[in-house]
């Protein structure tokens, strides 16, 4: 999954790029706030990121205190049932996912990354408020149960609570697809140190994700299960007014890169352009396509792109007919587009099998939603000390802070030497191997649910809503194994979006891949709502009920784990063709 055609690119960036990145100035177009250009030695790289790390761990830790532990206020608050409970929170995670497209087409198109993550994160900080009143106003939560009725919530407690939900799903659409991207342009691509270094920002931007985490699936769960939900979701609000301040804090040291205008729009104008000239006949000759003639890109804050010989098709888009030469229609580009124009179009279908492979990766990733159902069930107590349930995501957060410092420390340097490449390992070969560890995440899961429900009979228990004796500790290596899984394809993902992506649409694809998290949610939702109505027919339990000593979640936890293999090995193929970008 490592290509010739990279090792070539690094040489070849490393000896044309170098005489740019020797200069005082960035050789990558960036600019300080006013728009001026700015020097290397104070501004960006290192120096800037602090701040941007603290805003995303602060940023996450919010959002972790809200998600982590959100099944668990959906069933004892709420009064959900455990499927309608895991269908909710995968269908919010989901849109907190697909909501980056929104941010993202901002950012590229008109705002600039700076300008949307101030916007959003506003929005954001709104959502934790009404979230956080929703749990704390008496009249905004249901009362609690008496024995074992529970009264359902009302339409207005209903409403109140998911408003301020789904405003935190559109703030974090906002800030997630610009937050990674706008910390990798305080490094210089026109500098082969500043670019080593922003490989390794990514390894650190994550870390620095499960720093948050890690706080939220133990404190956080802590304070909500035995202080209250107020102070709960009042926590997490203070938190996203932290990472408001870090973020406009490290402002005057931040490199920015202009927006290049409507992704989208030039998206539809090659293919416009292609199916108006759709008799014309592409040259064989690409230096007879249409780009300008000096050195700078028609799009703002892009460098141009080499022609590829792949989907030529859309070279129509660049051919200059006779009709464009007769009415001079060189700056219509519904008529004529640039080379650039075309292969950032290109690059966007390269990638597109790529980025369609991840999100059953993202589906096997939303199952801590069904780990935490599993954890109810198993024995929480160490001693005189109670596990709450939620509390051992902080398993996969710990796997992260292992496998970061080793990946970026150790794998890395000896990656190097074998391949010659400067980042160890590409970022497809990466989320290989990731895809292959979330195989056994799933085969670790189910044979843990194998072994509880075989206890569960054991004991007679089958038809009780009980914990079974099986100390919820077992459910380390699976959580363990996630950790592990999300640093190789998470943030190789990261690295892949936003390295191959074309410069103006960086945001844009940044969305994408998180978008792959939304799906993957979906999906998980999806499966969750077929497996249930066919498996619940003829009035049987089902493999997911309410009570899970009765059910299957193992033949769940299999079926994932045979989907996970089977894209595992179309993804092997996708990535064995795919071609990288290569700029001129």
């Amino acid at each position: 999954m490592g290509s010739q055609e990279e090792e070539q690119r690094t040489l070849l960036e490393d000896g044309l790029l170098s005489e740019i990145g020797k200069g005082p100035y960035t050789g990558d177009g960036s600019v300080d706030i006013q728009g001026n250009p700015v020097l290397k030695d104070r501004t960006g790289n290192w120096r800037a990121c602090p701040f941007i790390l603290g805003t995303e761990c602060c940023e996450r830790l919010a959002f972790y205190g809200i998600a982590i532990n959100l099944v668990s206020y959906l069933t004892k608050n709420l009064h959900e049932g455990n499927a309608s409970a895991a269908r909710n929170v995968t269908t919010w995670l989901g849109t907190c996912y697909l909501t980056p497209l929104i941010g993202a087409i901002m950012a590229d198109a008109y705002w600039g990354r700076y300008r949307t993550i101030a916007v959003f994160s506003a929005i954001y900080f709104l959502g934790m408020g009404t979230l956080t009143l929703s749990a704390s106003v008496p009249g905004f939560k249901p009362p609690s149960c008496v024995g074992s009725f529970c009264p359902e919530a009302s339409a207005v407690q209903y409403a109140v609570f998911f408003l301020g939900l789904y405003l935190i799903a559109l703030g974090t659409g906002g800030i997630k697809p610009c937050v990674s991207s706008f910390g990798a342009d305080q490094f210089d691509d026109t500098d082969s140190k500043e670019r080593v270094k922003k490989a390794s920002f990514f390894n650190w931007f994550y870390f620095s994700i499960n720093i948050g985490a890690l706080v939220s699936s133990t404190f956080l769960v802590w304070v909500q299960d035995n202080c209250g939900w107020g102070l709960g979701f009042g926590i997490p609000t203070l938190f996203m007014g932290l990472a408001i301040i870090s973020f406009f804090t490290g402002t005057s040291l931040y490199r920015f890169q202009r927006p290049g205008g409507s992704p989208i729009t030039r998206v539809c104008q090659v293919v416009v352009a292609s199916l108006r000239k759709w008799k014309v006949e592409v040259p064989h000759d690409s230096s007879l396509l249409y780009e300008l003639t000096d050195n700078a890109s028609a799009i703002e804050g892009s460098r141009k792109l080499e022609h590829t010989d792949e989907l030529r098709f859309l070279d129509k888009a660049a051919t200059v007919s006779e009709l464009d030469e007769k009415t001079e229609s060189f700056s219509n580009p519904w008529r004529l587009s640039t080379v650039t124009q075309v292969e950032e179009l290109k690059i966007l279908a390269r990638m597109f099998p790529i980025w369609a492979t991840t999100i059953v990766f993202s589906a096997v990733y939303a199952q801590a939603a069904m780990f935490v159902e599993q954890g109810m069930v198993l024995d929480t107590t160490i001693g005189s000390f109670t596990i709450p349930p939620a509390s051992l995501a902080s398993s996969d957060v710990i796997s992260v802070f292992i496998w970061v410092p080793i990946y970026d420390r150790i794998f890395v340097p000896i990656a190097r030497r074998f391949t010659g490449k400067e980042r160890g390992f590409s970022e497809l070969q990466r989320m290989g191997i990731g895809l292959f560890i979330s195989v056994l995440v799933m085969v670790a899961a189910a044979l843990l649910e194998m072994k509880r429900l075989d206890i569960a009979k054991a004991e007679h228990l089958e038809h009780q809503k009980v914990a079974v004796p099986l100390s919820i500790l077992w459910q380390i290596p699976p959580y363990f194994l996630l950790g592990a899984a999300e640093v190789f394809t998470f943030i190789g993902q990261l690295e892949f979006f936003y390295d191959q992506s074309p410069d103006a649409m960086r945001s844009l694809c940044s969305a994408f891949s998180l978008v792959t998290t939304a799906l993957g949610s979906y999906l998980s939702s999806f499966i969750l709502t077929i497996v249930t109505s066919i498996t619940t027919r003829g009035g049987k339990t089902g493999w997911i009920p309410d009570n899970l000593n009765e059910g299957h979640l193992d033949y769940f936890f299999w079926l994932v784990a045979g989907l996970s293999f089977l894209n595992l090995l179309v993804y092997i193929n996708c990535a064995i063709r795919y071609k990288i970008k290569r700029a001129s």
